[in-house]
C-alpha cells in the first residue's frame, strides 16, 4: 500500500498533476527542532530542472506543515506535509492516452484500476513523488544526527556503464535517448545490532524501501554479486576487535540481517527513463493496434542524477525505524 514502517511510519499521498503530493509521518519523537530551511538544501538536490540531464519541470516543494509542528519542534503527533503541483502540462498525457507508454505503469495502472486512474504524469506512480520521501529523509536524517551521529550519504558511480559520468550523459545525448545508471549508499557510525532476523533483516528492510523509489532495478550489499565468484575464506570479513571492526567489508556491514559496527554499504541500479523521445512501438488500445509511437512531455534524460538524495531519505527512514525498535532513540529529544 501506501504506509512504510513499523514504528516510524511514513505515508505518502496525491498524484503527479494533483493539487499537491504530500506526506504523513506517525512515530516522529517529540522535541526535533523542525523548520522550512531545513527541506531546501535536500529538495533542491531533488529537482528537476537544476542540473544537466534532469526534467525541465520545475516546481517550488516549498514544505507546507500542517500538523505535528508547533513553534518550531514536533509534537510526537502524525506530521502531515504538502507539497504543491503548480508546473503541470496535462494536455501531453491526454495527446497519447490511448497508447499505454512502454516502461511505464499505463497499461497495469489502467487493468488494476479500470480506467479511473489519474494518468497525467503517471498520476499516483510518477516519481514527483519522491519530493515526499526526500521529506521524510530530512526528519529521519536529522534524528540520526542528533541521538546517534549517524551519517547517511549517496553518490552516483556510473551512467550507462560510464565512470565519467559527463561521458555517460554524452552518449544518451548523442543518441537522442534516455540512460540507467549505478547510485551507491554509505551509512557510517551505526550501532551494533540492528535488525531483525529473517523478515525485517536490514537488508529485507531496506530493499523494501529502496525499490519504492521509480526506476530501481536491482540492489547488492557489500560485495554483492561478485561474492559469487569468490571463496569463503576470501569474502570472509576479519574480526578485529571487540566493536566488531573488520579489516574488509565484503558483508557490507549486516551480517545474519544485523549491524556489525562497520559502515553499511549497498548499490542499486536505475534503469533508464522509461520515456524516451526515440520512436516505439505500442498497442493502441482504442484501436487494437501496434503502431509507432513517441513519448510527449518533459522528462529526465537519466533519472538517475535525482537519485542520491532520495536514496539516502529512504535509508535514513529504515535506520530510524530499526532504532527505535532497537531502544536506541528517545521518545523525546532533548538538549
Amino acid at each position: 500500500m501506501n504506509t512504510f514502517g513499523h514504528l516510524f511510519r511514513v505515508h505518502i499521498f496525491g498524484e503527479s498533476h494533483g493539487a499537491c503530493v504530500g506526506i504523513t509521518i506517525d512515530g516522529c519523537p517529540a522535541g526535533l527542532p523542525l523548520q522550512e530551511s531545513d527541506f531546501l538544501e535536500d529538495t533542491e538536490r531533488r529537482k528537476g530542472g537544476v542540473q544537466k540531464g534532469t526534467t525541465p519541470r520545475k516546481e517550488d516543494d516549498l514544505p507546507i506543515f500542517k500538523s505535528g509542528i508547533f513553534k518550531g519542534f514536533t509534537t510526537g503527533a502524525p506530521i502531515t506535509i504538502l507539497f504543491e503541483n503548480n508546473n503541470t502540462r496535462s494536455e501531453d498525457y491526454d495527446k497519447h492516452r490511448e497508447v499505454p507508454r512502454p516502461g511505464h505503469a499505463d497499461f497495469t495502472a489502467h487493468a488494476k484500476y479500470g480506467g479511473f486512474e489519474d494518468y497525467r504524469g503517471g498520476g499516483h506512480f510518477s516519481g514527483r513523488l519522491t519530493v515526499c520521501l526526500v521529506a521524510a529523509g530530512v526528519i529521519a536524517k536529522k534524528l540520526l544526527a542528533i541521538t546517534g551521529g549517524v551519517q547517511v550519504h549517496s553518490k552516483i558511480l556510473e551512467i550507462g556503464g560510464h565512470t565519467d559520468l559527463e561521458k555517460g550523459l554524452q552518449v544518451a545525448i548523442d543518441a537522442k535517448d534516455s540512460i540507467g545508471g549505478i547510485v551507491d549508499c554509505t551509512a557510517s557510525n551505526l550501532p551494533v545490532g540492528l535488525g531483525e532476523h529473517f523478515f525485517d533483516s536490514v537488508e529485507s528492510m531496506l530493499a523494501h524501501a529502496v525499490f519504492s523509489i521509480p526506476a530501481v532495478r536491482g540492489i547488492e550489499f557489500g560485495t554483492g554479486f561478485a561474492a559469487a565468484k569468490m571463496f569463503g575464506v576470501d569474502h570472509n570479513d576479519t574480526i578485529l576487535d571487540a566493536s566488531g571492526k573488520t579489516s574488509t567489508n565484503h558483508a557490507g556491514g549486516i551480517v545474519g540481517g544485523i549491524t556489525n559496527g562497520n559502515d553499511l554499504y549497498f548499490k542499486i541500479a536505475i534503469k533508464p527513463t522509461a520515456s524516451t523521445p526515440k520512436e516505439q512501438q505500442s498497442w493502441n488500445w482504442e484501436r487494437n493496434i501496434v503502431e509507432p509511437f513517441s513519448v510527449k512531455g518533459r522528462h529526465d534524460l537519466c533519472i538517475a542524477l535525482r537519485v542520491p538524495v532520495v536514496l539516502e531519505a529512504v535509508t535514513s527512514m529504515v535506520l530510524v525505524d530499526l532504532m527505535l525498535r532497537a531502544q536506541q532513540m528517545p521518545l523525546i529529544i532533548k538538549d
